[in-house]
């Protein structure tokens, strides 16, 4: 187990200096720089304030050196300054990262509560009225546009109810974050418990057609005890990596959700710092998270040998 801790752990690096590379040459492939921006906007190009603008800022140094320069100070803790606010990188960053982690952790939330128990629901009552009816709500979730959705609930609360709440200071307490965040989580949440039900819906039809089930049922094992104590057990394992995976997803994948729903988290924030060509933004917030997608699914691994003794890592 060690031995394979180590492996996992150099292979993390590894992936994340690749991510690093990759990052840091595709924002330089995109045509412009901030510098580019601010004087087409301003309507005039001054090439000598344009070279001294770039100085400045370290974009007229050789590709090379820009990234040895992010590397060490991403090592040392210094992320660099903001290209448009002038302010610490970590300063602009720190205060979004909570609103999306909450958005994200109550959309997993909304995902595994209903997308774990329906699958199961749907599997044990295969080819029934309600199990067509749970597998329509599941296709329905996977083919709707999250944008499209998140726009019809905005939609439906402001002809309904007049109007619906939306961020524009802090909640001052838990209630109003969960009141502010719960319809966007739900609407964003919607796809990822469909998939979970799906995928929960499909192991568990496989498990249930194994030898050992039908042994627990001629042994008079209740339904409950069959379908959650041997069945969901041994099918939850896919389930626990489409988790893992949508975990990750959810932390880069609210743009267009904290868009529409005027949420300033980091992904609405990425966006705007790629428009900006505000390298040192993009940078980091895209390591980031690549990181907590290499680590999620390191856990995840973990995970696996806590919920299967005969999973073992050597």
């Amino acid at each position: 187990m060690a031995s394979y801790i180590i492996r996992r752990t150099l292979l993390m690096v590894v992936t994340l200096i690749g991510l690093s590379i990759v990052i840091f040459a595709m924002l330089r492939l995109v045509p412009g720089n901030i510098a580019d921006i601010l004087f087409d906007a301003a309507g005039f190009i001054d090439p000598a304030e344009k070279a001294q603008l770039e100085e400045e800022l370290g974009l007229a140094d050789p590709i090379p050196v820009q990234y040895w320069n992010w590397i060490v100070g991403l090592l040392q803790g210094d992320l660099g300054f903001s290209y448009v606010s002038e302010l610490p990188t970590i300063d602009e960053i720190a205060p979004r990262l909570p609103i999306t982690a909450k958005l994200a952790v109550l959309a997993l939330f909304f995902s595994v509560i209903f997308g774990l128990p329906l699958g199961v629901i749907s599997a044990v009552n295969q080819n029934s009225k309600l199990d067509y009816f749970l597998r329509v709500i599941s296709l329905s979730g996977l083919s709707l546009p999250s944008f499209w959705l998140a726009l019809l609930i905005l939609m439906a609360f402001v002809s309904w109810f007049g109007s619906m709440p939306i961020y524009t200071n802090p909640p001052d307490n838990l209630w109003d974050e969960l009141l502010l965040y719960s319809v966007p989580a739900a609407a964003v949440g919607f796809r990822s418990s469909a998939l979970i039900m799906r995928l929960t819906r499909s192991s568990m039809l496989e498990v249930l057609r194994q030898d050992y089930i039908r042994t627990a049922k001629a042994k008079g094992a209740s339904d409950n005890s069959v379908n959650y104590g041997h069945a969901l057990s041994n099918a939850v394992l896919p389930v626990i990596t489409i988790i893992g995976i949508e975990a990750a997803f959810l932390i880069g994948g609210l743009i267009v959700t904290e868009t529409v729903f005027n949420i300033p988290g980091v992904a609405r924030f990425l966006v705007e710092a790629i428009q900006w060509r505000d390298y040192p933004i993009v940078q980091n917030l895209v390591m980031f998270i690549g990181l907590v997608v290499v680590v999620t699914n390191f856990l995840v691994d973990l995970l696996y040998v806590a919920l299967d003794p005969r999973i073992k890592y050597e």
